[in-house]
């Protein structure tokens, strides 16, 4: 009798349909842990930015005039970029100058989701979609790319 030695075909094509499917996992994995880090660091920058805007316009007790463009010149920004979602965002005065909001603009469902549930310390009220948000509740979160989000600080 003949002995053969090696993989028939089949083997070869389990073995690629296993290693395809532990790739696939993988790299779904990656982009889950990816975009958590995404919004960690989005939410230390804005965490940065509430600090920076009350060390800079805080003494004055009114935050009148506050913009994006005005905390770059102080040098309270580097730059324009948003932390995290569109470049339409904003940081603008509310209340008569009593406090301000951090304006994000389009964002993901899971972007919006987080900034939800995870509610940050330094924001007194969150608004998604122009709705205040009550609890931990994320109903207001679009399933398209298009949130926005307003973190008040008063």
């Amino acid at each position: 009798m003949k002995h053969e030695y090696g993989a028939s075909m089949i083997e070869i094509i389990g073995v690629l349909a296993i290693a395809g499917l532990m790739s696939g996992a993988a790299i779904a994995m990656y982009n889950v842990i990816r975009g958590n880090q995404v919004r960690k660091i989005a939410a230390v920058e804005m965490e940065e930015i509430v600090r920076d805007t009350k060390m800079l316009m805080g003494m004055r007790g009114d935050y009148t005039g506050i913009s994006v463009e005005y905390l770059i010149s102080a040098g309270a920004l580097d730059n324009a970029k948003a932390p995290i979602g569109g470049d339409g965002w904003s940081v603008t005065s509310i209340d008569n100058g009593v406090g301000f909001a951090i304006n994000l603009t389009q964002l993901t469902q899971g972007e919006c989701q987080y900034f939800a549930t995870s509610r940050p310390k330094w924001a007194t009220e969150i608004q998604i979609n122009n709705v205040k948000l009550d609890g931990a509740d994320t109903e207001n979160c679009f399933s398209t790319d298009t949130n926005q989000m307003s973190f008040i600080v008063k």
